[in-house]
């Protein structure tokens, strides 16, 4: 369980820290720098290895590792390793878990160690992006080095053997909309394939779902998060929306049914670009990426987010912030971008994006990637994350039966939930 208390007793470890950027020259012994991060995907893999190579070439006496968590309990996994004294240098932080990791004093203050590097230019990145790695004070405490909108992962070649429109004809006639959405997946699910995925998912991760309610104006909690709104109108009509593609229509895969878009057994999917590396190398299908569809309150984008961060508790702060500032500086956030757009002002424009980005096209990357940064909201987060991840996730199982009252279902979250809410 993940609380601000768990890192209470890390915020004096480094307190007295002399940071300096500029590593010991003709250090005796070696420096190991290890960073955790979800991925475990080759194309990912190889990118951070090559910025490491790189970092090495600089900085001959520090070698950096990176220990790939499982998805599913990631968070979990990474606060058991430091609360257990094994804390790595850095860590990739999921947006739901900003306000834990910058409040509990568990991350080394990065404003200053940032601006200090030559040629970093600090000043460029979005407000927008850095506001939920910051402090009141404007100290950045993490670096938004993925600020990816949702989009449609679209398999033509499934909607067009269904006899449907695809979704590129649909936004042509101006026709995408949540209902010809789920109208379209109904259709390809009727072949026998999976109609539309909201990846990741899978009846437990429901704050992935907010790349469908949203589009309802629906949220979880109030915008200063003292009051649970999952109860309220907007919220009710998205999941009515969404049990309805799903027990009704058949359009969304149900509880226990794994389908995988990337492997050709789904029309579409909803997830960030990060993803566009499982596409299959062999183009076994004709692909396409697109917005979220337009929904009750019009057009809409919703943003995932990841941060590095250094740990107070790990061995080598100093070192790993020197890492961290050559890993995001701007020639390496620009190779970053092909698959984690940047928080970079210069880098946010389909002719930068497109040079790191040969799968997507110009006109792809300004309409999905430009477009949603630009307008979208970020995925749900409050302090005490976890628990309440779990605390809603369980009222929600009532939601995912056939014949759910969701009103009912719904104010018993926020009668459970709301005295943490209010804390």
């Amino acid at each position: 369980m993940f609380h601000c208390k768990t890192f209470a007793s890390f915020r004096a470890i480094a307190g007295g820290l002399a940071l300096s950027l500029a590593l010991a020259a003709g250090a005796a012994a070696e420096t190991r720098l290890r960073m955790t991060i979800w991925s475990a995907n080759e194309a990912h893999l190889k990118l951070f290895n090559g910025i490491a190579e790189g970092f090495k070439k600089e900085n001959p006496d520090v070698t950096v590792s990176f220990e790939s968590l499982p998805f599913e309990n990631y968070t979990t996994a990474l606060t058991t390793q430091i609360a257990g004294g094994n804390a790595p240098d850095m860590a990739w932080i999921f947006e739901t878990a900003a306000f834990d990791f910058v409040n509990s004093g568990a991350l080394l203050p990065l404003t200053k160690p940032l601006a200090a590097t030559p040629g970093y230019n600090l000043g460029e990145l979005s407000p927008a992006a850095t506001e939920r790695w910051s402090k009141e004070d404007g100290v950045l405490y993490a670096y938004p080095f993925s600020t990816s909108p949702f989009a449609v992962f679209v398999n033509n070649d499934l909607i067009r053997k269904a006899g449907a429109k695809t979704p590129a004809e649909l936004i042509a006639a101006g026709q995408w909309t949540w209902p010809q959405a789920i109208a379209t997946a109904q259709a390809v699910a009727q072949t026998g394939k999976g109609g539309l995925v909201v990846r990741d998912f899978n009846y437990q991760a429901w704050q992935y779902l907010s790349s469908v309610w949203n589009a309802w104006g629906a949220a979880p909690w109030s915008a200063d998060g003292k009051r649970c709104t999952l109860a309220d109108k907007p919220m009710v009509d998205a999941l009515g929306f969404i049990h309805d593609a799903i027990f009704v229509k058949k359009a969304m895969p149900g509880p226990g049914q794994n389908v995988d878009f990337f492997a050709g057994d789904a029309a579409m999917t909803i997830t960030q670009i990060s993803r566009a590396s499982l596409l299959p190398k062999d183009k076994r299908f004709d692909w396409d990426l697109v917005p979220l569809p337009k929904g009750p309150t019009g057009d809409y984008a919703i943003v995932g987010q990841a941060g590095i961060g250094v740990l107070q508790s790990g061995k080598n702060p100093a070192a790993a912030a020197a890492f961290v500032a050559y890993m995001t500086n701007p020639e390496n956030s620009a190779r970053l971008a092909q698959f984690f757009p940047s928080a970079r002002k210069s880098l946010l424009n389909a002719e930068v994006l497109g040079k790191t980005n040969a799968l997507l096209s110009p006109a792809q990357l300004d309409r999905v990637v430009v477009a949603g940064i630009a307008t979208g909201k970020v995925m749900p987060a409050h302090t005490d994350f976890a628990r309440l991840q779990q605390m809603v996730r369980a009222g929600l199982d009532a939601v995912w039966q056939p014949k759910a009252d969701i009103p009912a279902a719904t104010r018993a979250i926020c009668a459970q939930i709301a005295p943490l809410l209010a804390q």
